[in-house]
């Protein structure tokens, strides 16, 4: 089996070679014969396109570890450059990969098990259902858990955790997405367009390992109304 892991990247010059590193030596199920890695540059302003023009997989052993990477000339956002990486992958399954550290690939064998079992055709790793985790700040937990709430109201789907970076899908269920979103209201809109094909979604537990505003991180309040008008737009509307 093939997979497509899709890395959008943004001002992450500190961070983006050991991401890609890590995702280049992750412990793959045996089932995984191949790897595709699709970063998209989303315009950076720091040294992140030179890092990825630069780059070069490990050597992965007998499994077969390809890159590339696009860059788009304007800031577009996150929903914009993920969109530019499904278009370029081939694999049967694809990941979605933050660039920040945050997310730790190490955890791909849990993400792909459901699907390999032939339970799922979607699985989202959730950072609230026990798996170790920085702690950090209050009020994104309490948003986070508002806007779950929300689109599940709206989805009917029973999820933990909406706004997770960690989604993983077939590529017949890439085929049938028509996502239109071009900064964060990437994950409702993906989220609330899965619930409408009626496949199979599962939830499994990751580790998370925040990171402060300090650190690099982005999203912001604005990002959360912006979250809620879209779980509005993509279920009651559907565009």
């Amino acid at each position: 089996m093939k997979v497509s892991i899709v890395v959008p990247a943004y001002n992450e010059e500190r961070t983006i070679t050991e991401v890609l590193d890590r995702v280049a030596g992750a412990p793959y199920p045996e089932a995984v014969s191949e790897v595709e890695i699709v970063a998209v540059d989303d315009c950076s302003r720091d040294g992140t396109a030179a890092r990825l023009a630069a780059y070069r997989p490990p050597a992965a052993g007998a499994r077969p570890c390809r890159f590339s990477w696009f860059r788009h000339e304007v800031n577009r956002g996150k929903g914009a450059a993920l969109r530019t990486g499904f278009a370029q992958v081939t694999g049967e399954v694809i990941v979605v990969q933050d660039a920040d550290l945050e997310y730790d690939p190490a955890d791909y064998p849990a993400l792909f098990a459901p699907i390999l079992a032939g339970k799922a055709e979607v699985v989202i790793g959730s950072r609230f259902l026990g798996g170790p985790h920085r702690v950090l700040f209050f009020w994104h937990l309490v948003g986070n858990r508002f806007l779950t709430l929300l689109s599940n109201m709206f989805t009917g789907l029973n999820m933990s955790d909406m706004e997770t970076c960690y989604k993983v899908f077939t590529r017949e269920v890439k085929e049938r997405l028509r996502l239109t979103s071009e900064r964060f209201g990437f994950e409702p809109e993906f989220t609330a367009r899965v619930a409408r094909m009626g496949v199979r979604v599962y939830e499994v537990p990751i580790s998370y390992n925040g990171r402060t505003y300090a650190e690099g991180k982005k999203i912001g309040w604005a990002d959360g109304i912006e979250a809620i008008w879209c779980i509005f737009k993509f279920n009651l509307w559907g565009r």
